[in-house]
């Protein structure tokens, strides 16, 4: 069902690009433009299905990452991949200290996830699971199928601002919102939620993805990290400060909320502590 309703997103993302892009050429010169309008829609929407993901490891300077570089990380991703029923992704490294993961692809074929040198040097193995689980119930779910393409069409607004020379901060400030408002419109916290229970039940306990998040959330801070904010949703937590421009593109929920959620999965998880 969540799948589904995913697949009915990026369809309506794709073809509402099309109408809107069809109607502005009506409006400027007539059935005409509005033809070579609507090429060019149809051309640029199945570059978007097709090559978003690349573009989108493009953006965070992803680098694929070899097996014999990480072993553990193909070995846990394989294994998770068959508990999902989904082709293992292609993996790629970010080759920066600061933690983070995240997945991006067309859907179930064609997937990556990429994890950054920062996230291998932090977790343990329990918590690396947890995260490469959480990517992997993004992919399950499809969620993928709506995020990156979303990231791509936002960022290249926010690039437009770069037209404008001296201007550029002003435009920024005018197409800031509308690039996030893409976002807004057609991701919600719930997708997180999701993908955090379909990873616990991947993983058989919802304690490493919990212990993840929490320790991702306390190191994160310790490394610098720039990015365009229009890839936020691609990551399993907000790396970003919630400030200025990149307040308006968290689509995260809270951290604490999300370890809440997770505990509760296991209700007894305080008395096996105890006994352990």
């Amino acid at each position: 069902m969540l799948a589904a309703r995913n697949l009915a997103k990026a369809w309506l993302l794709l073809t509402g690009f099309c109408v809107a892009f069809t109607a502005l050429g009506w409006t400027l010169g007539g059935y005409r433009l509005a033809s070579i309008f609507l090429f060019c829609a149809l051309l640029s929407a199945g570059g978007l299905a097709f090559y978003a993901d690349r573009v989108a490891l493009g953006m965070v300077g992803a680098r694929e990452l070899p097996l014999a570089a990480a072993p553990i990380v193909h070995s846990t991703t394989e294994r998770l991949a068959l508990l999902a029923g989904i082709p293992k992704p292609r993996l790629y490294l970010l080759d920066d200290p600061h933690p983070r993961a995240l997945s991006a692809g067309r859907g179930t074929r064609g997937a990556a996830v990429a994890v950054s040198r920062g996230l291998l040097a932090v977790l343990s193995p329990a918590e690396l699971e947890g995260v490469l689980a959480h990517e992997l119930a993004k992919i399950h779910n499809r969620d993928v199928t709506v995020q990156t393409p979303l990231v791509v069409l936002s960022a290249m607004v926010i690039e437009m601002s770069r037209i404008g020379g001296w201007l550029e901060r002003v435009l920024l400030l005018f197409l800031g919102p509308i690039a996030a408002s893409f976002l807004h419109l057609m991701l919600t916290t719930k997708r997180e939620f999701a993908a955090d229970r379909t990873a616990a039940g991947f993983c058989g306990s919802p304690h490493g993805l919990a212990d993840a998040l929490i320790r991702l959330e306390q190191t994160e801070e310790l490394f610098p990290f720039q990015s365009t904010p229009a890839t936020e949703p691609l990551y399993t937590i907000n790396p970003f400060a919630e400030d200025g421009l990149a307040a308006l593109f968290v689509t995260h929920p809270p951290v604490s909320e999300r370890v809440q959620r997770l505990r509760a999965l296991d209700p007894a998880w305080r008395e096996k502590l105890r006994a352990a």
